[in-house]
């Protein structure tokens, strides 16, 4: 079997810092090519692979901002789509636009839906729902107007995270700054609980660090930057938990998958996935208001460390991701 997995271009796949979509497109490629599976990666030129690589430029838009990502995009896209004859099957990561190639080849396209980042781009899945695979990254990521092959939780590589049933006393805040992930709630819950927070993450909103977090920031409220995988195992291990109060239906969170693969429970806003990553009472709580925050910060005690880490590695593992691709691709193929 020959796979071409497409990545996005904004960031290096996998990613130095930031980038979910990129970093999962490597989880999926390097672990099919553990089972022996022929992969092309279609990336940018700095990504890293057992496979074979292709690619239309040497960085990736963010990391180099002399490109244009429009630009980009379609000389990336159209690489892959005009090899797609030399493969058995496309796994397309990124996004919308490679359906529209779709119509024009004959190679299957399996698409994992990412998330939406609009209601807007729905009817270009509407155009190939009868022609294009779709599985979503959790059941309540779903459009009621598409129709999908299967779900397939995002898969990590557990290896790169130790548990650790010793903890320091610190609350961890671990993600992009912005509204929707609630940096400013999981400060007013570290400040009412009397806890210090750590906050880590790639500032996404200049105005919303600016007004809301920057002016909080002190001894007990600290902003450490963006952390690199070797700091991000620290710093999620030695968390008494992690502070996730999204204000938006989050269609994953990797983060949350992360900490408890530490052993780390995870305090979350009752939104989006989060019911189907943690077991409430088990390896965190799920939570409705800012006072039930707090409220469960107090009841972490009762939290058994090696139960997350647990829960975590059966569900959230490269191997069952892969594996679980692994049988789509073959039910694509039989058809």
């Amino acid at each position: 079997m020959k796979v071409a997995i497409l990545a996005p271009v904004a960031w290096r796949t996998p990613p130095r810092h930031y980038g979910p979509w990129e970093q999962i497109a490597s989880n999926i490629a390097e672990g099919l090519i553990k089972l022996g599976i022929d992969v092309s990666l279609f990336a940018t030129g700095d990504s890293t692979t057992a496979g074979r690589l292709y690619s239309v430029c040497d960085a990736g838009y963010e990391e180099d901002r002399s490109q244009d990502a429009k630009v980009l995009e379609c000389l990336h896209i159209s690489n892959l789509m005009e090899k797609a004859g030399e493969f058995d099957i496309i796994h397309n990561n990124f996004d919308f636009l490679p359906l529209t190639y779709s119509g024009l080849i004959d190679t299957p396209v399996i698409t994992t839906i990412h998330g939406f980042s609009s209601p807007k781009i729905v009817p270009v899945y509407k155009k190939y729902n009868s022609r294009g695979y779709y599985v979503s990254i959790s059941n309540a990521d779903r459009s009621s107007e598409l129709d999908y092959l299967a779900t397939v939780y995002n898969g990590l590589n557990t290896k790169q995270f130790d548990f650790n049933d010793e903890p320091e006393d610190y609350l961890l805040y671990f993600g992009r700054i912005h509204h929707d992930k609630g940096t400013a709630e999981a400060i007013e819950i570290a400040k009412r609980s009397n806890r210090k927070l750590l906050i880590a993450g790639l500032v996404q909103d200049a105005n919303y660090f600016k007004e809301k977090i920057e002016p909080q920031l002190n001894e007990q409220i600290q902003y450490i930057g963006n952390a690199e995988p070797a700091k991000r195992n620290k710093l999620l291990g030695n968390a008494a938990a992690l502070l996730h109060p999204i204000n938006f239906a989050e269609p994953f969170g990797m983060s949350v998958a992360e900490a408890m693969l530490c052993g780390t429970p995870v305090i979350a806003f009752n939104k989006g996935s989060m019911p189907e990553l943690i077991k409430h009472g088990q390896t965190g709580f799920l939570v409705n208001t800012i006072d039930e925050a707090v409220e469960a910060v107090d009841q972490l005690k009762s939290i058994n460390r090696r139960d997350c880490f647990e829960w975590s590695t059966s569900q959230f593992s490269c191997e069952k991701m892969v594996e679980d691709y692994l049988n789509l691709y073959q039910q694509i193929l039989g058809k």
